[in-house]
C-alpha cells in the first residue's frame, strides 16, 4: 500500500500518461496534415482549372496560406515528437512555429481590412519572437561549448 502512494511511482504513472497523450496527439496531427494536404490538392486543381486566365493572382495568397498551414502543422508535430524523444518542451521549436504562424498571417493579410494598429501589433510580435529566438540560440550555443 505504501509503495502505491510513493511519489516516484506516482510520477511514473504521470509520465506514462504524458507519453500516451503525446502519442495520441502525434497520430491526430498526422491525420490533420494528411487531410490538409488533400484539401490543398483539391483546391489547387480546382483553382488551376476553373480560374480565368490572369486572375490566378487573387487566389495565390490563399494558396500560400494553405501551404503555411501545413508547415505550421508539421512544426507542431515536430514539437510533439521532440517532446516524446526528450520529455522536454523545446522552446526554440515553439518560437519557430510561432514565427511561421505570424509570417502566415502577414502573407495572407488583406491590407484593406486591417488597421495600422494590427500591423504594428504583428510587427511587435515578430520583433519579440525574433529576439526570443536569438536569445535561445545564443544560450544554446554557449551551453554546448
Amino acid at each position: 500500500m505504501v509503495e502505491a502512494t510513493n511519489d516516484q511511482n506516482f510520477m511514473h504513472v504521470i509520465e506514462n500518461i504524458e507519453v500516451l497523450v503525446s502519442k495520441t496527439l502525434s497520430i491526430l496531427m498526422v491525420l490533420v496534415i494528411l487531410v490538409a494536404i488533400g484539401e490543398l490538392g483539391i483546391f489547387l486543381v480546382k483553382e488551376l482549372f476553373t480560374v480565368p486566365y490572369g486572375q490566378f493572382n487573387t487566389t495565390l495568397f490563399t494558396i500560400f496560406g494553405l501551404f503555411l498551414n501545413i508547415l505550421i502543422a508539421l512544426e507542431i508535430l515536430e514539437n510533439i515528437t521532440a517532446y516524446l524523444r526528450k520529455h522536454v518542451f523545446q522552446v526554440e521549436l515553439v518560437i519557430v512555429t510561432s514565427l511561421i504562424a505570424i509570417a502566415r498571417k502577414i502573407i495572407i493579410l488583406d491590407l484593406e481590412k486591417v488597421t495600422g494598429f494590427d500591423i504594428i501589433g504583428l510587427g511587435f510580435a515578430v520583433l519579440a519572437l525574433s529576439i526570443s529566438y536569438l536569445i535561445i540560440r545564443l544560450s544554446n550555443s554557449r551551453s554546448t561549448r
